[in-house]
Order: structure tokens, then C-alpha cells, then sequence
């Protein structure tokens, strides 16, 4: 599929700020699903970008405004063709425990990927689904399902009712979130497993043009999906083959050709589209807008056609 990205984040000050630092995480690589045709970040006032590879991998602009200003505007526009996945049947079907032996020969490269942090904690809840969803003999692709399906239905979608800094147990509490929130959750359970998992942040198709419904044999590729209002997360689990596959309990599958990768981390604090630090009095606004647009497919030539 072919889309075209513009990602807007639009920050106002109720003063004038004097200064401002940030990174920009908006650059989407190039993957085996994925491949970019174009790119272009603008910042309003205009500032030199100076860029540089994080410890995840991510590509990062930085860039700096030392002097006073009343808004600030960053826009991404991305041109990208997303490829379907092919997942690993065979590393799929090995058992928890096996896909966990093997896994620990790559542990030291993905040591971040296992451990809890600040955010996403081990928790008791953690512990008991990780027992009850990936117990050791389970086939390592069913298991991943079950995990997904089960975040799904026990925890309910409702924008607004958590912001970045809810702890987990609330969110496990509570059983509503966002899909930052479900996304925490799932990562939780999986480290807590012993099986490495990172958070992934980049965009989704919200909604197909009508002409998806009639191929939608799977109910993916014409279906609503839920969580694009902004970025999306979803969760990466490393199998067998040292292949990641990702899964996204917002919308109950496995990711497809209506998901555009951008950042990973540990949790969303690494792979935040834009962070930084300004200096001012009064209060920042902040208003993000993103729109996914597919493209539509090259016109077939009938090969039947008249010659002229």
C-alpha cells in the first residue's frame, strides 16, 4: 500500500519563551515492511536540523531555538509503501519454553528488551497473566494471540481517561487506558515472561476507502481501527530466527500493511515523536494532528487494448 504521512505538532506559549531545545523521533525507517519514498521535517521559525542515531536505532533531529518566540510548528510528511509481513511460521509454533531457551543465546543484544522500567513494571497482575497466558509448553504464536486477544477485551478504549503519567497499576485497576496504556501492559506481561518485547510508536490507516471493504477477507483491511487520533503504539516480541514480530492489542491483530513504524524503545519515553525543554513563564499549548492518506493504486493496462 502506498500513503502519504503528515504528522503536525503545533506548540503556543502565553509568552514569549526565550529559548527551546528539542528531538524530533519522526523519521520512519526502512524495514522489511516498509520502505520510504520520501521524507521532509519543517520547523516554523526556520532552524538548522542536526541529526544522529539513538541508542534504540531511532533517527533523531535536534534542533535548537535561542531566541524568543511565540509558537513553534514541526511538520513531518512522510511518502511510504508498506509491504504485508511475512511472519515465521516455524519459529511461531515452538513451545514457550523452547522459544525461551533459544532466546537467552540472544539475551546480552537485547538485555533492555527484558528488564522492567519506571513505567512498565513487573507487577502482580503481570506475573499472573504471564501464567496463564504464556505457560511453558504453549505454542509460542498461540500464546502471542491469547496475550493479544486478552488485552483487548479486559481492558476498554476510552480516550482521555489516563495521561502519560498513570501508573500501570492504575491502568491494571481500572481496566481502561489508551493504546500507550495497552501497550505497557502487554510489555509488561511479556518481560515478566522472560521473553524480550519493545514499544513501538508510528501511525496507523484509521480508516480504509471503501473500495478495501471488498477485499477485506481477513476483517483488517477494511475495518475501522482505533487509536490513530495522533500515533499509535503497538508491541514487537523477538522470536526465534531473531525476528520481531508485532502485535497491536488496540485493534486485535497482528500488524499489517495499514501500520507505518517510526520509533522503538523500551516505553513511550524512548520513542516519543517530540520531547525537549524551553525556557519561559506561563503556560504551553500543545496541539498534534495526523493524517494518513492512501494513495490510490496504479491504473491497470488492459492488455486487450487497441493499437492506435
Amino acid at each position: 500500500m502506498e500513503f502519504e504521512v503528515s504528522h503536525i505538532t503545533d506548540y503556543s506559549y502565553q509568552y514569549g519563551v526565550a529559548e527551546a531545545y528539542l528531538e524530533a523521533r519522526m523519521t520512519p525507517p526502512n524495514l522489511p515492511t516498509q520502505t520510504i519514498r520520501s521524507r521532509r521535517l519543517t520547523v516554523e521559525p526556520a532552524v538548522k536540523l542536526s541529526g544522529y542515531l539513538d541508542y534504540f536505532g531511532n533517527a533523531v533531529d535536534f534542533f535548537s531555538l535561542p531566541y524568543r518566540h511565540r509558537s513553534l510548528v514541526i511538520t513531518s510528511r512522510v511518502d511510504v509503501h508498506t509491504h504485508t509481513p511475512e511472519r515465521p511460521a516455524a519459529a511461531l509454533e515452538v513451545s514457550i519454553n523452547e522459544a525461551r531457551q533459544i532466546l537467552n543465546s540472544s539475551a546480552t543484544d537485547v538485555y533492555d528488551y527484558l528488564q522492567p522500567t519506571e513505567i512498565v513494571a513487573k507487577t502482580k497482575d503481570a506475573h499472573q497473566w504471564a501464567r496463564k497466558y504464556l505457560a511453558g509448553n504453549r505454542p509460542f504464536g498461540e500464546a502471542l494471540e491469547a496475550l493479544n486477544l486478552a488485552v483487548y477485551q479486559e481492558f476498554a478504549y476510552v480516550s482521555g481517561s489516563t495521561t502519560n503519567s498513570t501508573p500501570l497499576a492504575v491502568i491494571w485497576q481500572q481496566r481502561k487506558g489508551v493504546c500507550q496504556d495497552f501497550t505497557h501492559i502487554m510489555l509488561s506481561v511479556l518481560r515478566t515472561a522472560g521473553l524480550p518485547a519493545r514499544y513501538v510508536c508510528g501511525y496507523i490507516e484509521a480508516v480504509a476507502p471503501p473500495s478495501a471493504a471488498a477485499n477485506n477477507t481477513l476483517g483488517r483491511a477494511g475495518r475501522t481501527l482505533v487509536g490513530a487520533v495522533a500515533t499509535h503504539a503497538w508491541v514487537e516480541v523477538l522470536v526465534p530466527g531473531k525476528q520481531w514480530v508485532a502485535l497491536d492489542p488496540t485493534n486485535k491483530q497482528w500488524c499489517g500493511e495499514r501500520h507505518i513504524t517510526v520509533s522503538y524503545g523500551r516505553d513511550f519515553r524512548d520513542a516519543t515523536p517530540l520531547r525537549g525543554t524551553f525556557k519561559g513563564t506561563g503556560k504551553q499549548n500543545m496541539k498534534v494532528k495526523v493524517f494518513v492518506k492512501r494513495r490510490a493504486a496504479p491504473a491497470a493496462v488492459a492488455s486487450d487494448a487497441k493499437k492506435v
